[in-house]
């Protein structure tokens, strides 16, 4: 089992995300050939359960996407079950203190780094029977999510805490935390600041920032900036985007008929 994310980061390049809120195995089948490095399917926000987030995971296999998870919340047995499902990394909203960072980071490592319980029922599949467990602690991603106040304030101790792979900043929630409108594409100074204490903290200590955008050119600038993943919106926001367009497009060139 090897995890291209990985791979990408070592090489120095940014690993380009998709994100599925669409509960469909289709949808996640389409998604997994459109260039994306990695796909997460979001069970916080999106409209997933564990049933369509395996169905989507199935769509996405015969593809070389690395597939990922938003776990609801810091709790070890959703955890588990979506990495014994097959997720090779896990993004975790809400993790404040380092203390939320530890215990995330145990549910998702087996014995002597953790207390995952072992069962790879489905990502048991990705190795010769009985090897995934060797690699597994190595391979899978453990991502905590920065968006609060708490969480800027204590960043270094959550970074500190040892198989946390890098963070992923959540704009909306980390702009409602200190009083701003929630939305992706952040242009407030003290944001900004925060950005990029949270990208030189991370490669000080050789790991990962990453983001999620509001598109295509907020991910170019977050790239630029020095975040080493960054998730393009979702399938609802690219889905409806390319359908207004379309729609737009249609009654300015059919001369007031439509």
């Amino acid at each position: 089992m090897t995890n291209n994310v990985k791979t990408i980061w070592a090489s120095g390049k940014a690993v380009v995300n998709g994100w599925l809120a669409i509960p469909s195995g289709f949808s996640a089948e389409v998604m997994a050939q459109c260039g994306f490095d990695s796909v997460t399917v979001d069970l916080q926000h999106g409209v997933q359960d564990y049933q369509s987030m395996v169905q989507c995971f199935q769509g996405m296999q015969a593809h070389p996407v690395t597939p990922m998870v938003r776990v609801p919340w810091n709790e070890p047995g959703i955890i588990g079950k979506v990495l014994d499902a097959g997720a090779m990394g896990v993004i975790c909203p809400m993790v404040n203190t380092k203390a939320e960072a530890e215990a995330f980071v145990a549910a998702c490592k087996y014995p002597p780094h953790g207390t995952r319980s072992n069962g790879p029922i489905r990502a048991g599949l990705y190795g010769e029977a009985g090897t995934y467990q060797k690699t597994a602690n190595t391979e899978t991603l453990c991502i905590p999510m920065i968006e609060t106040q708490t969480a800027v304030k204590n960043l270094e101790a959550i970074l500190d805490v040892e198989g946390v792979a890098g963070v992923y900043i959540g704009p909306s929630d980390l702009g409602i935390s200190y009083g701003l409108a929630p939305k992706f594409d952040r242009q407030e100074p003290e944001i900004l600041a925060i950005y990029d204490k949270v990208i030189a903290e991370c490669g000080k200590r050789g790991i990962f920032a990453g983001i999620h955008t509001g598109g295509a050119a907020d991910a170019a600038n977050c790239i630029a900036r020095g975040f080493r993943l960054v998730t393009l919106t979702n399938d609802v926001s690219l889905m409806a985007v390319a359908a207004r367009g379309a729609v737009a497009q249609t009654r300015k060139e059919s001369n007031g008929i439509a």
